[in-house]
């Protein structure tokens, strides 16, 4: 059984969750089932949002899975149509979806004469493709969902995004990631003023460093040891430790809960072992 640090009642709740296949979004899911929400699984790859469902059903809980994509605004609001026929219309949206890509992530932290011309990966060789497709994720997939979703949902419904350490500080190597989350990050202030006198809330988690399958390579090697990076990480979490999905859970559960933060709006939550108060010194 999915173990939750506090119990909020979502009966009769219905929870949408994009990239519901993933680590973190597959996480969330489980506690808001446990909750007693019927719960939207909603991801690109139909497979691992049914191996999710599988999961909550096992636990006696009520979800279905979606395969959808979050940049079709056609296709989100497809979706929608079926969950509010399967499940009924939002009350929880959860914004999930997002990452990096590879072609967007640099190999040096520091610009040195000559990295024009080098062999290694530098500022001037990522594509504005490669760009556009970190901020389509991210911000437009964000935004699109939202607009398929929030036309439905009524005072006391919420929308949950997930933003990242990047929005409070860039780190080195991923420009478009740190930039696109941080457009995130004033998204959801935007759309908490805009949703305000309907009553819907709308607040954001920032994640500090989790390991996940987007930014293993990033953090260990090949060997399976921490690289530099991750020590580098490590040593500005006053916590020492990298997160895992359950630390997660009860911030989760305390800005869906309208007993909890129901004057709550406008929020982007770090959830980071104390990495964005630290200065190093």
């Amino acid at each position: 059984m999915t173990k939750l640090p506090v119990t909020v009642d979502l009966k009769d709740k219905t929870a949408v969750v994009t990239g519901a296949g993933g680590v973190l979004c597959s996480g969330f899911s489980k506690a808001l089932a446990a909750c007693g929400a019927k719960i939207a699984l909603l991801d690109r790859r139909l497979d691992a949002a049914e191996n999710v469902s599988r999961e909550i059903t096992a636990q006696g809980g009520i979800s279905k899975a979606y395969e959808c994509d979050v940049l079709d605004s056609a296709s989100m609001l497809d979706a929608a149509k079926k969950i509010t026929s399967d499940l009924g219309s939002c009350n929880i949206l959860i914004n999930g979806a997002g990452g990096n890509h590879p072609g967007a992530t640099i190999d040096k932290e520091f610009y040195t004469f000559g990295d024009v011309d080098a062999e290694t990966k530098s500022f001037f060789d990522i594509a504005p493709s490669d760009v556009e497709s970190v901020f389509n994720l991210n911000f437009l997939g964000t935004l699109i969902t939202t607009q398929a979703f929030a036309r439905t949902m009524r005072s006391g419904d919420v929308i949950l995004n997930i933003s990242s350490m990047n929005a409070f500080t860039p780190l080195t190597k991923i420009p478009a990631y740190s930039g696109a989350k941080s457009a995130v990050s004033n998204l959801t202030q935007w759309l908490a003023v805009y949703f305000s006198k309907a009553g819907i809330r709308v607040n954001a988690i920032a994640p500090g460093f989790f390991r996940s399958a987007q930014n293993e390579k990033l953090l260990y090697g090949d060997d399976g040891a921490p690289t530099a990076r991750t020590a580098k990480i490590l040593a500005a979490t006053p916590m020492e430790r990298l997160g895992i999905p359950e630390d997660l859970t009860g911030a989760l559960l305390y800005l869906v809960s309208n007993d909890a933060s129901g004057f709550v709006t406008g929020v982007i939550l770090p959830v980071d072992g104390g990495f964005s108060a630290y200065s190093g010194v």
